[in-house]
């Protein structure tokens, strides 16, 4: 039996529970954004799925996003704010359960590190409003060799030639 890499175990305990997992980290990174909302006015305009990850800093079940097997040409932007933050070209299936790209947009997101179960990993947030996408990790496809493992939740993806 081969043993698993940290990208298949973090996918099999994540998937073994079935339950969206919680983060040690402060749910919103510190610092100013352009788009800065009170905690009730994000309530009322997320959903409590999108709540609960972009502002809390949940991890969506994996396999439950339908942005996952999305194959459309198009855009993925932030659930919180519009943000658009990666093409679909640089999309690609890492057999995770969720959508990963191996690179976001220029100036779209903003990263830091947090201590997650005794594991240190490099969290992704949106750089205009500060909502956690997900964690990149360095074990991802050529040309960049990252991996950004995102929530779909935390999404929306626009279609190529939709109206904005």
């Amino acid at each position: 039996m081969r043993p698993l890499d940290r990208r298949h175990f973090n996918f099999a305990l994540a998937a073994a529970s079935g339950l969206v997992l919680s983060r040690s980290a402060a749910a919103t990174p510190p610092g100013t954004f352009e788009v800065a909302r009170s905690d009730a006015e994000w309530q009322r305009l997320l959903t409590p799925a999108q709540y609960a990850v972009l502002r809390k800093s949940k991890t969506e079940r994996a396999g439950s996003s339908p942005l996952d097997g999305e194959k459309r040409a198009g855009t993925y932007h932030c659930a919180g704010c519009e943000l658009a933050l990666f093409a679909s070209t640089t999309k690609y299936d890492s057999g995770t359960g969720w959508p990963s790209f191996w690179k976001p947009l220029d100036g779209a997101i903003g990263t830091r590190q947090e201590t997650v179960w005794f594991m240190s990993q490099t969290e992704v947030h949106c750089r205009r409003c500060g909502g956690h996408l997900g964690h990149v990790f360095n074990d991802g496809p050529k040309p960049t060799g990252l991996r950004y493992c995102m929530n779909g939740v935390a999404m929306i993806f626009k279609p190529s030639g939709a109206p904005s």
